[in-house]
């Protein structure tokens, strides 16, 4: 392979290292050790992937020529060979390749395996669809993979990424803890509760700020690549099945948080159960709705839920014609806890979390009446900038990572 092969790889890495601004960087950015030779980054489409690489790249590494960033879904690669670019890029001093959306890429795991196999001083970083799963059958890539997942701004990056506040991360038990305290430093500088309700509606995506009036059509563009692109990259499934799912994501975005009627609702997409509720799972792993069931239940099991929310809250927005507050409050709860806690549904109150904390999700006039009398219960509370005791304000959950 001669360069001229190459040089648009190469010109094209270097623009977007170039370009990319380093002023804001996720949660996840610091916490990877970029010293491992593969790193996986999966996350659902939109959330930042492909920034958070080329700011690693633009804040490492002094002399980019000797780093490759190429994204798999590039028309280049329909008329070259991934192995020949990486045995290029090795023979020319390349000590890295960063290979975006590597879903999009035929048996991404065999060929990422025999790039690891023959090229011993090559650190290889690829980022993918959440719905990526590592498939033994194919090449183990389980002792070789330091894995990791992104997801979609907290609420505490928004407050960042809008210059209105940097604040740190804090975990649960503090929260639980010291809420007030964290609450008034806060609050005496900022009318927190408008930011909160702009969050709910547009700041879960990073791309929100470069979008403005055009944000839910971007939105509406992203979740179609998602069903119509990704998804067939990973499964192996028809068209016909893309539109079933198409359809119930929408009837879902008109129902949740109901308990689902899955016979009615299979019914309606001219189904059967067990294809059914794989179309639900894998508008779960996409990050577009999320399930809760009333007890912990392994990942390969595809049971039926015992509530379906939608994947965040700027979907409702996007995807709900009426948006009922209390769906709301719940989905934002949901959304933010099971990035790092477990989530079940208990028989009184609205989230078990961690098989430890209970919690009852509403508005400010909302009291105990459904969980008194219950050890570790809380309130989170919409509508207030800060509380007292076990009543929380539901915007504080948004500080957690």
């Amino acid at each position: 392979m001669e360069y001229s092969d190459v040089k648009i790889l190469y010109d094209n890495s270097i623009r977007k290292i170039y370009n990319v601004n380093t002023d804001f960087k996720r949660y996840l950015y610091p916490t990877i050790n970029w010293n491992n030779r593969l790193i996986g980054i999966k996350g659902a489409r939109g959330v930042g992937k492909t920034t958070l690489v080329l700011q690693h790249i633009k804040e490492t590494f002094k002399d980019v020529e000797k780093v490759l960033y190429v994204s798999m879904d590039d028309l280049w690669f329909t008329s070259h060979s991934v192995m020949d670019l990486v045995d290029y890029h090795v023979t020319h001093g390349g000590t890295y390749i960063f290979m975006d959306e590597i879903h999009r890429y035929d048996h991404w795991q065999t060929l990422i395996k025999n790039i690891y196999d023959h090229y011993n001083d090559l650190h290889i970083v690829y980022t993918g669809s959440s719905m990526l799963e590592l498939d033994a059958k194919e090449g183990d890539l389980s002792r070789r993979l330091r894995s990791y997942e992104l997801f979609g701004m907290s609420f505490r990056e928004f407050l960042w990424f809008e210059g209105i506040a940097q604040l740190q991360a804090v975990t649960l038990e503090k929260l639980l803890q010291k809420h007030l305290r964290l609450a008034l430093e806060l609050t005496s500088k900022v009318k927190i509760i408008p930011l909160f309700e702009k969050y709910l509606k547009c700041g879960y995506y990073p791309y929100y700020a470069e979008e403005g009036d055009g944000f839910y059509q971007r939105l509406q563009g992203t979740i179609r690549q998602v069903l119509e692109s990704d998804l067939p990259a990973v499964e192996d499934i028809s068209f016909a099945t893309i539109q079933k799912i198409k359809k119930m994501l929408m009837i879902l975005a008109q129902r949740v948080p109901q308990t689902p009627k899955m016979s009615e609702l299979y019914a309606q997409l001219e189904t059967g159960r067990d294809q059914g509720l794989k179309m639900l799972h894998l508008l779960d792993r996409a990050g577009l709705v999320s399930l809760l069931s009333s007890e912990a239940k392994s990942l390969k099991q595809l049971s039926k839920p015992d509530k379906i929310y939608l994947g965040n809250p700027n979907l409702m927005y996007c995807l709900s014609q009426n948006i009922d507050t209390g769906t709301l409050r719940e989905t934002f709860f949901n959304n933010l806890l099971r990035v790092a806690h477990s989530l079940v549904l208990p028989s009184k109150g609205d989230f078990l979390v961690d098989e430890k904390w209970l919690f009852e999700v509403g508005g400010k006039t909302k009291d105990f009446s459904q969980i008194k009398d219950i050890p570790n219960s809380f309130l989170a509370l919409d509508g207030i900038e800060f509380g007292q005791g076990n009543r929380i304000p539901l915007w504080m959950f948004g500080l957690l990572y």
